[in-house]
């Protein structure tokens, strides 16, 4: 998370491989709700269901997804936090 004080973005890794719906979403709704504006949540999931749960999250909390993958059957999401 960024210091209130400079103001600077934070990257962040959620580790969410192995988790099944609805947990990679919840536990992305919660690391969203205590980022700071300007930061980067990169979500990384194995669940197929995370294709359609996290996107669909993003767009209902008004962030932004900047960015999806998949590597070796893993979903990446790049999210900005507005």
């Amino acid at each position: 998370m960024p210091d209130e004080a400079d103001g600077k973005r934070t990257d962040q890794t959620l580790d969410l491989r192995g988790l099944k719906c609805p947990l990679p979403a919840e536990h992305t709704r919660k690391a969203l709700e205590r980022a700071h504006a300007g930061d980067i949540l990169i979500v990384e999931c194995t669940d197929p269901m995370s294709q359609i749960d996290i996107p669909n999250l993003v767009n209902r909390t008004g962030n932004v997804l900047e960015a999806t993958e998949c590597r070796n059957a893993v979903f990446l999401f790049r999210i900005g936090k507005r």
